[in-house]
C-alpha cells in the first residue's frame, strides 16, 4: 500500500535540496525574512521557522508598508506583525511613501518599491547582525520573468531568470517550488494570508503573462511550461557563468574602477575582441558603475559600442537612471549616480552630450530627465477620443494595432526621417525642424518615439501619418508630453 506524503513534507524536502544545491545556508546563519503577507512570503516564513533548529538559524521578519493602498497597506503591515508574533519571531516594520520616493528618484513604481525594500532590509541587517535575507520568489515567478525577457529580446543574462542566491546574501529557498505547491501548503496548514489586488491588474505586462499567456501555453503547447522555462533558466545561468569565467582576463585588461560609481574602459585591448565579448565587457562596466542592470537593454549596450566605433575623438551619451558615458581618444568612462549627472565631458560639443535612449515595454509613464519631460502612454477607447482640432501639440493619438512594442524613445540621430501627418512621403527630421523653426538645443532634446525602428511621434510637434487614427481604428494609444 502506497503511503501518501503530506504537502508539507514534500515542500520541506524540495527546500532542503535547494538549500544544499546552492549552499544557501550554513549552521548559525542569521536570516531576515522579507514578508509582504502574501502566500509566498508566509509560506517562506513558516518553512524557515520549521527548519530553524535543523540549521541552527536565528530568524526575524521584515516588512515595508509602501503606503500605496491606504488602509489596506496598514492592514497588511499589522497582519505581518501578527504572523511574526504567532511564530515567536522578532519583526521590523517600516512605513515608507514609495510613490513619493518614485517621483523624487524618477523610477518606475515597481523599481522604487524594490529599492525601498532592500534598503530597509540592509539597514536591519546592519543594525541587528543578520547575514542573510530570504525572499519568497518561486518557480512561477522565475518562469514569468524568463518569458517576459524572451519577449523583449533579452540575451543570456535575461534568460537566466532569478538567481537562487545573489551576492552571497539574498537567498530564495522556494525558487524550485511552483505556485500550486505553495497554495497546497497554505491549504494543508490552514494558513491565512493577504491578497494584493495589483496582482490581478492586467495593465501590467507581467500580470498578462501570468494570467493569459502562460495558461494558454499550458493548455495548447506544453502542460509543463513552468518546469521547461525554469530548466532553460538553469541552463542559461550556468553557461553565462562559464562565459564570464572565460572572460576574466579580458575584464581585467579592459576595466578599471576609478572611484565609486566611476568605471573606465581601456579601448586598445577592447578593440580586438569578438563583438560578443565587447558587449559583455561594456555590460560588466555598466554593472560595476551602476550596481545593477535594470533598464539597461541590448540597445543601450550597442549605443555605447557605436560611440566607441563611430567617434574617434570625444563624445558622450546618456543612459537610463542618470548613467553618463564619456568617450575620449583612448578610453571610455562610465559615470553613475551623481557622478553621471555632473561628469565633465572634456570639451565635447553640446550636440554630442545630449544622446539618450529608453525602451518602453508597455503603456505607462517614462521620465526623461535629460530633457526635463515625461511621456505618458495610455490605451483608450474610440469613445474617449476628443475633437482633434481642440488638442494641443503635447497630446497625440495612435492606432495601437499599427504599433510594435517595445517602443523606443530617444533623441535625434543623423539621417532620421519620418512621414509627417498629412504628407505622402518621408521627410528628413532636420528639414522638419528647420521648417518649424525649432532651435538647435530643442532639436537635440526633443524626444522621438519609435515603433519597429520608425519614428511615430516627434513629441510636441507631429505624429507619423502611417500610425494615425482612422475610422476603422479600434484600439488607440494616447500619448501625453508632460513636464517632469
Amino acid at each position: 500500500m502506497r503511503i501518501k506524503i503530506s504537502v508539507e513534507k514534500k515542500v520541506l524536502r524540495m527546500v532542503r535540496r535547494t538549500i544544499a544545491e546552492h549552499r544557501m545556508l550554513a549552521a548559525g546563519d542569521s536570516v531576515l525574512i522579507g514578508v509582504s503577507g502574501g502566500p509566498d512570503s508566509i509560506v517562506l516564513a513558516y518553512v524557515l521557522h520549521t527548519l530553524a533548529a535543523e540549521y541552527s538559524l536565528r530568524l526575524a521578519v521584515a516588512h515595508v508598508n509602501h503606503c500605496l493602498r491606504g488602509a489596506d497597506s496598514d492592514r497588511d503591515a499589522e497582519f505581518v506583525a501578527d504572523a511574526a508574533r504567532q511564530l515567536g519571531l522578532p519583526f521590523y516594520i517600516e512605513k515608507k511613501d514609495v510613490f513619493q520616493f518614485q517621483q523624487r528618484e524618477q523610477l518606475c513604481l515597481e523599481e522604487a518599491g524594490r529599492k525601498v525594500r532592500y534598503r530597509f532590509f540592509d539597514q536591519v541587517c546592519t543594525a541587528y547582525g543578520f547575514n542573510k535575507i530570504a525572499v519568497g520568489h518561486h518557480g512561477n515567478d522565475n518562469a514569468e520573468l524568463v518569458l517576459m525577457n524572451l519577449l523583449r529580446g533579452s540575451g543570456s543574462l535575461g534568460l537566466s531568470g532569478i538567481a537562487p542566491v545573489r551576492d552571497g546574501k539574498i537567498i530564495r529557498p522556494l525558487i524550485r517550488l511552483e505556485r500550486s505547491e505553495i497554495a497546497d501548503y497554505i491549504a494543508e496548514k490552514k494558513l491565512t494570508c493577504v491578497a494584493d489586488a495589483s496582482n490581478s491588474d492586467l495593465s501590467f505586462r507581467r500580470n498578462r503573462i501570468r494570467h493569459h499567456l502562460i495558461p494558454e501555453l499550458e493548455k495548447s503547447y506544453n502542460p509543463a511550461i513552468i518546469k521547461t522555462l525554469n530548466r532553460l533558466a538553469a541552463i542559461m545561468r550556468t553557461e553565462d557563468q562559464w562565459i564570464e569565467r572565460l572572460l576574466r582576463a579580458d575584464f581585467s585588461d579592459c576595466i578599471s574602477v576609478k572611484a565609486p560609481g566611476v568605471v573606465r574602459i581601456n579601448l586598445k585591448p577592447l578593440q580586438g575582441l569578438d563583438p560578443a565579448a565587447r558587449r559583455r565587457i561594456v555590460r560588466r562596466a555598466i554593472l560595476t558603475a551602476k550596481e545593477d542592470l535594470r533598464r539597461i537593454s541590448l540597445g543601450h549596450i550597442d549605443d555605447v559600442l557605436s560611440l566607441i566605433d563611430k567617434n574617434p575623438g570625444n563624445g558622450s551619451l546618456h543612459l537610463p537612471d542618470g548613467i553618463r558615458v564619456v568617450r575620449r581618444a583612448t578610453d571610455l568612462t562610465i559615470h553613475a549616480g551623481q557622478s553621471g549627472l555632473t561628469a565633465n565631458d572634456g570639451g565635447c560639443d553640446d550636440s554630442a552630450v545630449m544622446d539618450y535612449r529608453y525602451t518602453v515595454a508597455a503603456p505607462g509613464t517614462l521620465n526623461i530627465r535629460q530633457a526635463g519631460v515625461a511621456i505618458k502612454l495610455t490605451e483608450v477607447g474610440a469613445e474617449d477620443l476628443p475633437d482633434f482640432s481642440t488638442v494641443g501639440k503635447n497630446l497625440a493619438f495612435f492606432d495601437l494595432d499599427c504599433l510594435q512594442f517595445p517602443l523606443v524613445v530617444r533623441n535625434r540621430r543623423p539621417g532620421d526621417r519620418f512621414t509627417p501627418l498629412g504628407l505622402n512621403g518621408t521627410q528628413k527630421l532636420k528639414k522638419f525642424f528647420s521648417d518649424n523653426k525649432v532651435s538647435g538645443r530643442l532639436r537635440r532634446l526633443c524626444p522621438l518615439v519609435l515603433s519597429g525602428g520608425n519614428i511615430i511621434w516627434v513629441a510636441g510637434h507631429r505624429i507619423d501619418d502611417r500610425v494615425k487614427v482612422v475610422p476603422a481604428t479600434r484600439r488607440i494609444l494616447k500619448a501625453e508630453l508632460l513636464l517632469a
